[in-house]
């Protein structure tokens, strides 16, 4: 995904840790991974809307990824629009539409665009059958 490791760690952590809500300490201390690792990794992940700060008693805070994170956080509209119009891109530099060549570009176009406009729907359809409203 280009992401560094420690953002991929920090991540599958939050997924399955006890509990779920987790400081920098307790993340470094499990992953092994520096302060500044945790820290840039969240800081990451709380801009992806993957998670969230919450309250700990004291002064601090701790993360918590919610149950509906990954979910959230795919927006399919964007990233398959986005192929479809990388794969026009490139039938519109061959110049040939119409040969062989071009076949692959067309096939995911079309596939891109395809998924984009069906995966919206499928994707609220997931939401109102197995996501909580209050989320």
């Amino acid at each position: 995904m280009g992401m560094p490791p420690a953002y991929g760690r920090l991540l599958g952590w939050l997924l399955i840790c006890d509990p779920p809500q987790q400081t920098s300490a307790q993340l470094g201390e499990a992953l092994g991974l520096s302060k500044g690792s945790v820290s840039s990794g969240m800081r990451m992940l709380e801009r992806s809307d993957m998670v969230q700060r919450v309250p700990t008693p004291g002064r601090g805070h701790a993360y918590e990824m919610l149950p509906d994170a990954l979910v959230r956080a795919t927006d399919p509209a964007v990233k398959f629009a986005f192929m479809r119009d990388v794969m026009q891109r490139g039938l519109s530099l061959l110049d040939e539409n119409e040969s062989t060549r071009a076949e692959r570009l067309r096939v995911s176009r079309d596939f891109y665009g395809f998924i984009a406009e069906k995966l919206p729907s499928l994707m609220e359809e997931f939401r109102q059958k197995h996501l909580r409203k209050d989320q």
